[in-house]
C-alpha cells in the first residue's frame, strides 16, 4: 500500500481532542513526569508544592511538545511502520504543520514558565532537552547511525536532571547518576523490542542496529549495556539518595536483567523464531518495569528519611 493510499483511506474524520493528545505521545510524557517528580522528591531541598506541581506540570509540557516535533518530522517513515501507522499525522487525522506549530508553542511555553515557577538552571535544561531529541535525535541521529538510540537515549535521561534542579538550583552526582540510570536503560530496553520487529524499521529505512549489524550483534550490545546499567543502578544505591530498600531492589532487578540478557545472548535466529522471540519479549516486558520500580524505590528511601530510617544513616 502506498503512502497516498494510506492518508486517503485513513482521512475520515476531523482530530478531537484525543488525537491532539496522542501527538504528545503520552507514554513517553508519563516517564518523563514520573522520573521528574521523583528527582524533584529526593533531592535535598524542599519546594513549596504549588511550584513543585507547577514546575512538574511544565515539564510534562516539554516533553509532550517533544513528542509532537518528533511526530511531525518523522510522519514520512511513521507511515511505513505499522506499529505507527495510525498516529495522528500518518492516519490523516492531524497535518503535519499543525503538528509542528503546537509543538513549537508548547517548546516555548513550557521553558518560559519553567524558569519563572523554579528558576533558570531548570529552565535551560529543559530547553537543552527539547533540543536534543527533536534536532540532535530525530533529525540527525535516528536515520543516521545505528547507535541512535544509545545517544539519542540522553533526552529521556534528562527529566530527573531537570526535577532535581527544580528544587537544588543545580547538579550533583545523585541528579547525574539518575541521569545515567535511564540513559543505561534505554539501549538495551528499545534493542530488545528492535528483535522481534525488525521488518518495520528495515521497511522505513531507520539504520537500528538489527538492521545494519544483525540480531547477534544487537544481543551482544544489549548484555554489555546491561552489564553497564547494572553498575550505574548499584553505585545511584551507594549516594545520599539511596539505602537499604534502593539496594535490594537493585540488586534483585539488576540480577534478573542481566540473566534476560544473557538469556537473549545465548539464543540463534532460528531459535528466536520459532518460539516467537520469547527470550527478548520477556526481557522487553522487565524492562518496562524496570525504571519504575528503581525510581520508586527511591522515593521510599526519600519517605523513610522523615522517620530516620531511611538512606545509610
Amino acid at each position: 500500500m502506498s503512502d497516498a493510499s494510506i492518508q486517503t483511506n485513513t482521512d475520515t474524520r476531523e482530530a478531537g481532542f484525543g488525537d491532539y493528545f496522542a501527538l504528545l505521545k503520552p507514554r513517553v510524557m508519563s516517564l518523563v513526569v514520573f522520573t521528574a517528580f521523583v528527582g524533584l522528591l529526593v533531592a535535598p531541598v524542599g519546594v513549596n508544592p504549588v511550584i513543585g506541581l507547577a514546575s512538574i506540570l511544565f515539564i510534562a509540557v516539554g516533553g509532550g511538545a517533544s513528542g509532537a516535533l518528533n511526530m511531525w518530522w518523522d510522519a514520512d517513515i511513521d507511515r511505513k511502520m505499522r506499529r505507527t501507522q495510525s498516529r495522528p499525522i500518518p492516519s490523516g487525522k492531524v497535518a503535519e504543520g499543525e503538528a509542528f506549530a503546537i509543538g513549537m508553542t508548547l517548546s516555548a511555553m513550557a521553558v518560559v514558565m519553567l524558569g519563572l515557577a523554579a528558576n533558570l538552571v531548570a529552565a535551560a535544561l529543559l530547553a537543552f532537552t527539547i533540543f536534543f531529541y527533536v534536532v540532535i535525535y530525530t533529525m540527525w541521529l535516528k536515520r543516521w547511525t545505528p547507535q541512535n538510540i544509545v545517544i539519542g537515549g540522553a533526552a529521556g535521561a534528562f527529566p530527573p536532571m531537570i526535577g532535581w534542579a527544580v528544587a537544588t538550583g543545580g547538579i550533583s552526582i545523585e541528579s547525574v547518576l539518575m541521569f545515567a540510570l535511564t540513559f543505561a536503560w534505554t539501549p538495551p530496553h528499545f534493542w530488545a523490542l528492535a528483535l522481534f520487529t525488525k521488518g518495520d524499521y528495515a521497511n522505513a529505512g531507520v539504520p537500528m542496529l538489527t538492521v545494519t549489524h544483525g540480531r547477534r550483534a544487537t544481543r551482544a550490545h544489549i548484555l554489555g549495556y546491561s552489564l553497564v546499567l547494572a553498575v550505574v543502578a548499584i553505585a545511584l544505591g551507594l549516594t545520599s539518595i539511596g539505602g537499604p530498600v534502593y539496594m535490594v531492589v537493585a540488586l534483585i532487578l539488576n540480577g534478573m536483567f542481566i540473566k534476560g540478557a544473557w538469556d537473549v545472548f545465548r539464543r540463534d535466529d532460528v531459535a528466536s523464531d520459532a518460539d516467537k522471540h520469547k527470550a527478548e519479549r520477556r526481557l522487553f516486558k522487565l524492562s518496562l518495569a524496570y525504571l519504575f520500580l528503581h525510581y520508586g524505590a527511591l522515593l521510599v528511601e526519600a519517605s523513610l528519611k522523615p522517620f530516620g530510617l531511611g538512606g545509610w544513616g
